[in-house]
């Protein structure tokens, strides 16, 4: 879940001139120009997609927090979906005052005020820490699923202590990614500008990334960033993805093979492989959007002028593609999951279903097995 805005160094530059202080070629290249233009459409385009999911990600985390929902699996996308919506509620306001009400590239007093640019270095910062919960949040769950697939306990006391550990996880995930952070929140800073009517405006300090003139502070914080939350989570996945359509295969061919399997074991069995492949999908949307962004930070580190020429000119396009990947998730789950659909429909529109539907219609094959005790 990439952000244009989430990373410690981003400093905003709308159309050229909220941050201050470069003084490189001002030749648009290619890049450039298509992010004028993204930037022209990226307001209202933006605004509707965050509209469409805030409202369906607390649909996912009321449909996911049911009590009957309740296994290790739900609790990971639960909080996954918690993440999202604390990703796109702040940005609304943001993307209404400094792309709608005003438009991207003017630079009036009255637009870049000490309390709007003071909101802007607080949403780069908290949506930071967002998409940090994210990435590992993306991370356990591929793990939890490879460990899952290849568990053997059984038994009331080993599925309790697995969604104990799996509640242990997220904790340390939330907490452990805003004690990560700290160093990155104190990067940005806001500076004071006299425009050429001698108006004040507040503008994001330039942090001047790959010139000579880069703090080692701030570069050594990009490259933690880039590293940390971007880079390593995602070859985590990919390991644990790879590992995951390896076993399904291998367990494919052994349930083929397996001719005399009873009906309920097939079923069973055919469910995990359902529930792992939606899994697959979320996280290889992780990996779309994320693998690419931490190699364009990596790149703006080391690169001269990268970060001015490519980076920023491709932020606006990086922000809606990470909140489109905030929103796709109720999508994936209402296709790809029967069970998800079939509570979906029971909460919101009243729909019934028969006792041989629900048997039949688990979002993860370890539902009943892996579901808390009423106390």
């Amino acid at each position: 879940m990439s952000f244009a805005d989430d990373n410690m160094f981003q400093s905003e530059v709308m159309a050229n001139n909220v941050t201050e202080g470069y003084t490189g070629d001002i030749t648009q290249n290619p890049v450039e120009t298509f992010g004028g233009w993204f930037t022209s459409i990226h307001g209202y385009s933006s605004l509707i997609v965050c509209l469409f999911g805030i409202p369906t990600n607390i649909i996912n985390i009321t449909v996911l927090s049911r009590k009957d929902m309740r296994n290790p699996t739900n609790a990971l996308l639960c909080w996954l979906a918690v993440s999202d919506l604390l990703t796109m509620m702040p940005y609304v306001p943001f993307v209404i005052h400094f792309y709608c009400a005003f438009d991207p590239s003017d630079s009036s007093p009255e637009k870049l005020t000490f309390s709007w640019v003071m909101y802007m270095l607080f949403l780069i910062n908290f949506v930071a820490t967002t998409h940090t919960i994210s990435n590992w949040l993306g991370v356990s769950l591929a793990v939890f699923r490879y460990v899952q697939l290849r568990s053997t306990e059984k038994g009331t006391v080993a599925k309790r202590r697995l969604y104990s550990t799996i509640q242990k996880v997220i904790a340390v995930v939330y907490i452990g990614s805003t004690f990560l952070l700290i160093p990155n929140y104190m990067t940005n800073k806001i500076v004071e500008q006299k425009d050429e009517d001698n108006n004040t405006l507040y503008i994001m300090e330039d942090i001047k990334l790959g010139t000579n003139a880069t703090r080692p502070i701030v570069l050594v914080n990009v490259l933690t960033y880039s590293i940390v939350t971007k880079l390593i989570p995602c070859i985590l996945m990919t390991v644990f993805s790879g590992s995951l359509l390896i076993s399904l295969n291998v367990r494919g061919r052994e349930r083929r093979r397996r001719l005399s399997v009873t009906s309920t074991n097939f079923r069973r069995e055919t469910r995990q492989a359902k529930t792992t492949r939606m899994l697959l999908v979320v996280i290889i949307l992780f990996l779309l959007t994320e693998f690419p962004h931490g190699m364009l930070i990596l790149i703006s580190a080391t690169v001269p002028d990268f970060y001015y020429r490519v980076y920023l000119p491709l932020g606006d396009l990086m922000d809606i593609i990470a909140l489109i990947n905030n929103a796709i998730n109720f999508l994936l789950y209402c296709v790809m999951s029967t069970q998800f659909r079939t509570k979906f429909l029971q909460m919101y529109f009243n729909k019934k279903t028969s006792f041989k539907d629900m048997d039949r219609t688990q979002l993860t094959t370890s539902l009943n097995r892996t579901t808390m005790p009423s106390a």
